[in-house]
């Protein structure tokens, strides 16, 4: 599924989804944004990082192209399936298209993370859940991710 999950949101990532798609609290979403190439510190740093703020706080940065941010609230058909036959819950939402995104910074890396009111409007608030290697080069022509056949998140019992 995810490269890795930030020690933020471990544990997390079920009920993230499940608030968002009953809008509880209002304005709640999950948002997505993407990692510019150059620069990028190793998982075993980011995965340390409390907020999309404290992301970009070292040498990583987001991409730069406008309209990169994707929101998904209540109305985005996230899915939380939970499958009781493999002892396990899957979270996904459909693939992502950004359309014709010129030139500029290079994708590294999409995260995922969650936000408990959309309308407060800093990257301090965002909490970050999972991360993805996605590795593309902008060349005006659309991008389409998507993060994991199965979804973006999968949680499992540890017995």
């Amino acid at each position: 599924m995810a490269n890795f999950v930030y020690n933020r949101g471990l544990g997390r990532g079920t009920e993230w989804a499940e608030r968002v798609n009953a809008n509880d609290p209002t304005n709640s979403a999950l948002i997505i944004d993407v990692l510019a190439t150059s620069g990028v510190e190793t998982d075993a740093v980011l995965r340390d990082k409390d907020s999309f703020s404290d992301i970009v706080s070292g040498a990583t940065n987001f991409v730069t192209q406008p309209s990169i941010r994707k929101t998904l609230d209540n109305t985005s058909s996230i899915t939380v399936t939970y499958d009781d036959t493999n002892d396990r819950v899957d979270v996904d939402f459909p693939d992502q298209t950004w359309t014709a995104v010129g030139a500029g910074d290079g994708f590294n890396d999409i995260v995922i993370g969650y936000d408990s009111d959309t309308t407060g409007g800093t990257d301090a608030n965002i909490l970050p859940h999972t991360q993805h290697d996605f590795v593309v080069v902008p060349d005006g022509s659309d991008i389409t991710a998507q993060v994991a056949t199965a979804g973006y998140f999968r949680a499992t019992s540890a017995t």
